[in-house]
């Protein structure tokens, strides 16, 4: 049901018989933009599957690296080591001793001293001589980690070419081109059976869909002749002077029935078309269809005392322009059924945001739990209360408007109005 809300928790909400400003819609509408653009910035902080190879890359070189090092330095450590414990001296005779870097090798007065003098002399060297290769090895081991990084980098993105490219077929198939295949060329690997599996499964939702589009041509070819002939047929008998007072009662009967069968077989075909996926897309200026849909209602409207108004932006839309005047025309004519018994209106605005157009309706009405607002959408759903009498629908409607607008890859809301009624907005991207 098309309905005007007014947000429960919106400070300062419109009363039953004035709308909500449009200084009000803007503020929602920037709300939600920014709630969206907030919740998309954060996932573009989460890694790539490039970035976290990359890492794992460069982790992996960091530490193996860092392993490497640690033996050499502890393998020279040990057999410089032992090697200063072969050093002994034990007979001299007019031997000089000098040494710039251990001086004091010169002051030896015996064997035993210059023994010792020697080996801390080699000690020092050894300890200054590890010292020297561990800084180096460390400087050598991070520029080798940022090279191996880059490297890392520009490896993964060359075997991750291949998914690119799926991912991108994938997004291209998914906006309604299903005769497109990925047929992926290279090596039996893990990513070609990916691509082979995904296009098997295309080429089997392809043939279900083209079956069901004409399974839905068929249909309505075949339900709505019989639907014509009858009609016709009643209306042929009740237009007959002589016809009794029942037999009259009998035919105008019979064909509200049969109108209301038409207008169901109408919605389902409606339903299952907007199901499928958009084959082509034109240019539609969504305040033309907005203003088409009020003209429609409006003498409808005038008769239980519904004031229709609204302000249209023009601003074009990608889509199919029969299923979105269905779209426009359902959402009007709801919130004229559910209004109020006096005194009752409807407001139409169309509205152009950043990357999208926005249609709402907005109308006063019977209360609305905001549990039961979600099921409003489901076929065949009606709300029991409709203050202006004037229920003729088969609970189609606001199921035909949110598969509209999800087959053009937009999205519906509700909001309850806490005086009654709802406010519906369809977001299309521009």
């Amino acid at each position: 049901m098309a309905g005007t809300p007014a947000d429960k928790d919106q400070p300062n909400h419109p009363t039953e018989s004035e709308p909500p400003t449009r200084g009000q819609q803007y503020l929602r509408s920037g709300r939600s933009q920014l709630s969206r653009q907030d919740s998309t910035g954060y996932s573009n902080l989460r890694p790539t599957m490039r970035i976290r190879i990359t890492l794992l890359y460069g982790g992996m070189f960091l530490v193996a690296g860092a392993a490497l090092i640690s033996i050499i330095y502890n393998q020279i450590a040990q057999g410089l080591e032992s090697s200063s414990e072969a050093v002994r001296i034990s007979d001299t005779r007019d031997l000089a001793l000098y040494s710039e870097t251990c001086p004091i090798i010169s002051r030896a007065r015996d064997f035993g001293e210059l023994n010792a003098i020697v080996h801390a002399c080699l000690n020092e060297r050894h300890s200054a001589a590890l010292d020297s290769l561990q800084q180096k090895s460390l400087l050598c081991l991070l520029a080798l980690t940022v090279l191996a990084f880059a490297i890392g980098y520009v490896l993964a993105g060359r075997v991750l070419h291949p998914l690119g490219r799926i991912t991108k077929m994938m997004r291209s198939i998914a906006s309604s081109q299903l005769d497109k295949r990925i047929e992926l060329r290279g090596p039996e690997d893990e990513l070609k059976e990916l691509a082979d599996t995904f296009d098997g499964m295309m080429d089997r939702l392809d043939r279900a869909f083209n079956a069901q589009r004409r399974f839905v041509s068929n249909a309505s070819h075949e339900l709505r002749t019989p639907l014509a002939i009858n009609r016709t047929l009643l209306e042929v008998h009740m237009s007959d002077p002589n016809a009794s007072p029942d037999l009259a009662f009998l035919g105008k009967s019979l064909l509200a029935t049969h109108q209301r069968s038409e207008q169901l077989v109408e919605g389902l075909l409606l339903l299952a078309r907007s199901e499928n996926e958009l084959v082509e897309r034109k240019p539609v200026d969504i305040a033309a269809l907005a203003s088409q849909a009020v003209q429609q209602v409006s003498a409808e409207a005038e008769s239980v005392g519904v004031k229709l108004r609204g302000e249209y932006l023009s601003r074009q839309v990608q889509g199919n322009k029969v299923m979105l005047e269905r779209l426009a025309f359902h959402l009007v004519q709801n919130a004229v059924d559910y209004n109020l018994p006096t005194g009752g209106w409807v407001e139409v605005n169309t509205t152009s945001l950043a990357n999208c157009v926005t249609l709402t309706v907005i109308n006063p009405g019977p209360v609305i739990p905001a549990y039961k607002v979600d099921s409003l959408f489901e076929p065949f759903t009606h709300l029991r209360d409709t203050h202006t009498g004037n229920r003729r629908g088969v609970g189609l409607g606001l199921a035909i408007v949110r598969s509209v607008a999800r087959s053009h890859g937009g999205v519906v809301t509700a909001r309850p109005r806490s005086g009654g009624g709802l406010e519906v907005e369809v977001r299309l991207p521009a």
